[in-house]
């Protein structure tokens, strides 16, 4: 098979799909790889290392996506590369397509198989999100302590405060692995933090884990509205795999915060989790906006600001999968690999991935009638 690796061309998106190292594993198997210019420059990655490893590398990215039979990203596709899009080829990368419409019937219509780095599931585990998960879990507290200060338009509160001075209070919304990972920032930090969750169980997990150094809460309308009013830096971080995420945070509770006080939707690659933030990503160039006096944080791609320790961990976490669907095809791929079909998301112009079709109001097909 072809293997293509573009450059990321979202807004500050500096990782690369595929190190050397992968690339080596893949041409080891047989394949070719083609790797655009300049793709993992970001990520401390040079073209030599890439010809050095067996990829070709091309000038531009319009021949990369043109050889290619699988095309190996990051990133969801943006409006101008779809251009490039085609029947049977194949998109291996983040897509979240229940947030991106357009996107959606862009490869439904050509026909494009997408496979979603972040449906791809081992029993109730995400194993090609959790990587960039436990990144953008740990940065969303360092972005939200650097947006407290006042400089950047915070109240001026330094997360772990002083002898004498109260720290401040970090509520994180929901305890999965963005959550554990911003936790777990937070606390070294020394911020009083309460985390709240709808699963009972795993708020005992989180509470074994940091022992007295938390406070957890079920996750209720009413509870949220009380430890929001309260909190400094409020860190969102709600999933609910494929689908749109819910809007657990809203205008009327934003308005009880103080003036200065920080939310970072962690979740906004999903649609957003706060009436707010739904429906408005920012980027790292322009990573924040202001409303009711609240800081709100809603980069789409915040590993995107670490791209030399996220690619890394992508690329060990994705590129088995990949080696198996350039050796086998996509569709023998999900039989010998079944945690690959929910990764499917789109496939033979039908969306195959419940939760998207559910978003988007599409009929939904089940892959087991494509393989």
């Amino acid at each position: 098979m072809v293997i293509g690796v573009p450059k990321e061309i979202k807004d500050q998106e500096r990782r690369v799909s595929c190190t050397p190292a992968a690339v080596n594993q893949f041409v080891h198997e047989g394949h070719t790889v083609y790797v655009e210019t300049n793709a993992g420059l970001e990520s401390g990655f040079t073209d030599e290392d890439y010809k050095e490893a067996g990829a070709e590398v091309l000038d531009n990215a319009a021949d990369v996506w043109a050889k290619a039979d699988m095309i190996y990203k990051v990133k969801e596709p943006i409006e101008s590369e779809y251009q490039y899009f085609r029947e049977d080829l194949i998109i291996y990368t983040y897509l979240h397509l229940a947030a991106d419409a357009p996107l959606t019937k862009e490869m439904v219509d050509k026909k494009v198989v997408g496979i979603a780095f972040e449906t791809v599931q081992v029993g109730r585990a995400l194993p090609l999100l959790k990587p960039m998960s436990e990144v953008a879990g740990r940065m969303a507290v360092q972005e939200g302590a650097k947006f407290l200060t006042k400089p950047q338009g915070g109240k001026g509160v330094l997360l772990q405060g002083v002898p004498g001075v109260a720290p401040a209070h970090v509520v994180v919304l929901g305890a999965g692995v963005v959550g554990t990972a911003a936790t777990r920032i937070a606390v070294g930090m020394g911020a009083r933090v309460t985390v709240l969750d709808v699963n009972i169980d795993r708020l005992g997990e989180i509470g074994d884990i940091f022992l007295d150094k938390i406070e957890t809460l079920y996750s209720n309308n009413f509870n949220i509205a009380n430890v929001v009013k309260d909190a400094d830096l409020v860190v969102s971080t709600i999933l609910i795999p494929g689908h749109k995420a819910p809007q657990l945070i809203s205008e009327d509770m934003i308005k009880t915060m103080e003036p200065g006080s920080v939310i970072v939707d962690v979740a906004i690659d999903q649609g957003g989790s706060t009436d707010l933030t739904a429906g408005r990503p920012t980027t790292h160039t322009d990573p924040v906006f202001v409303e009711h006096g609240v800081v709100h944080y809603a980069v789409a791609n915040i590993p995107g600001a670490v791209p030399k320790t996220a690619t890394q961990a992508l690329s060990n976490a994705t590129t088995r999968y990949g080696v198996a669907i350039a050796k086998l095809g996509w569709k023998e791929a999900c039989k010998r690999y079944p945690e690959l079909v929910p990764g499917v998301n789109t496939a033979e112009g039908f969306v195959t991935y419940q939760p998207v079709a559910e978003d988007l109001g599409y009929d939904y097909k089940d892959l087991a009638e494509l393989l």
